[in-house]
């Protein structure tokens, strides 16, 4: 198992990063501000990073994309996750996996203009009443004719606000099975000015710019032509890009906690008490190391959970480990952060205190920390069931 880099994936990796540094950090504290990205700077970003050539690079090759393999993708993922994640998605570099199930129409309609950048789409799965356990979801699909009535409420949508059309999952009827009944769960592309369908902002205090939505459905009205994959395989559809998600997520977390961890041993290394630097003191270096240890090890984790997904390796299992360190890794550095810097570690003019509480997301998105123990814990102890 080599994680090694080859010279054409380390070359990617460092003009990504230095372009994070050059055309995305400058604009981090107005995104803070504002709570938005301006559309300036939103178009600025885009043409750069296309003129960059990192235009559409997660998108396999028959897409016309670079064709990475997982290994690179997520070192890519890495450096993405250190930039404010509404200046990185600004970037277009491919579309959610999800939508390589378009077919027909489809295809022209939804897939190819997001391929291009022009449609932008958001993913509506969680509920009020349905967050970790996504088979609670209520929001219905009813047969009308030769289309469906769809009706409901979605909660904590990211970037709904911002997208064209919704990849929305609903119930769209109960089957009987040897365990009883159970929900059929069905995948819809739905376009946001569709008569009935309301979306709403929620004001929260991390990601600012990526901002969480409640997506209102009243009797919205769609025909068969706009169920993605097939009626009733909902889930087993976005099932099949969870794990990369979850991945994906985990080298975020790896890439912000190098970014608060490069600025945590400067401070530790240059800022002074009674006559040393607070690194010195064993309260605080004890801390930088704990940090350094954390990050190393959630590094091998994303790297060996890349080379088991180009392997056909990644399990459940593997992907809830990965999500479950590295989610409460990147809090546990941003809190030691915080703890070092002091009182300017909680200061707006410096950007520890943002890092602080976007790190704390991480921890629920995904699946809850709880949730991912749960798994884990159900698939290693499984074979001593009776």
């Amino acid at each position: 198992m080599d994680f090694g880099l080859s010279f054409e994936q380390q070359a990617l990796v460092d003009s990504l990063e230095e372009f994070c540094k050059r055309e995305l950090y400058p604009h981090e504290s107005l995104v803070e501000e504002l709570r938005y990205v301006p559309a300036e700077i939103k178009q600025e970003i885009r043409r750069k990073s296309r003129d960059a050539g990192f235009e559409g690079m997660n998108l396999p090759e028959e897409w016309g994309g670079a064709g990475l393999d997982k290994q690179t993708k997520m070192e890519a993922e890495r450096v993405l996750g250190k930039p404010s994640s509404p200046l990185s998605q600004c970037m277009n570099r491919g579309v959610t996996g999800i939508l390589f199930k378009c077919k027909g129409e489809q295809i022209e309609e939804y897939l190819l203009p997001a391929i291009r950048g022009e449609r932008k789409d958001a993913f509506a799965l969680t509920e009020p009443g349905a967050g970790s356990d996504a088979r609670g979801i209520v929001t219905k699909a009813e047969r009308n004719g030769n289309g469906w009535v769809i009706n409901g409420v979605k909660q904590f949508i990211s970037a709904a606000d911002i997208a064209d059309f919704i990849i929305l999952i609903a119930v769209s009827g109960v089957d009987d099975t040897p365990k009883g009944p159970r929900k059929r769960f069905t995948a819809f592309l739905l376009d946001k000015s569709l008569p009935g369908l309301r979306v709403e902002p929620m004001k929260s205090i991390v990601t600012r710019g990526y901002n969480p939505t409640m997506v209102y459905l009243d009797n919205v009205r769609v025909p068969d032509s706009k169920i993605l994959g097939e009626e009733g395989q909902g889930f087993n559809t976005a099932n099949e890009w969870l794990y990369d998600g979850r991945v994906a997520l985990s080298a975020h977390c790896v890439g912000r906690a190098e970014r608060i961890f490069d600025m945590t041993k400067e401070w530790a290394g240059s800022r002074k008490a009674f006559g040393k630097t607070i690194g010195e003191f064993q309260g605080v270096g004890f801390k930088v190391a704990n940090m350094a240890v954390d990050i190393k090890l959630g590094d091998l984790m994303v790297k060996e959970a890349a080379w088991k997904m180009d392997n056909g390796l990644m399990d459940r299992t593997a992907a809830s480990m990965v999500n479950y360190y590295c989610s409460e890794m990147v809090f546990r550095v941003a809190d030691n952060a915080v703890q070092i810097f002091g009182g300017m570690g909680l200061m707006e003019d410096f950007p520890i205190q943002r890092f602080w509480r976007d790190a704390r997301i991480e921890r629920i998105w995904e699946g809850t920390s709880e949730i991912h123990q749960d798994l884990i814990a159900k698939d290693i102890l499984r074979p001593y069931r009776q």
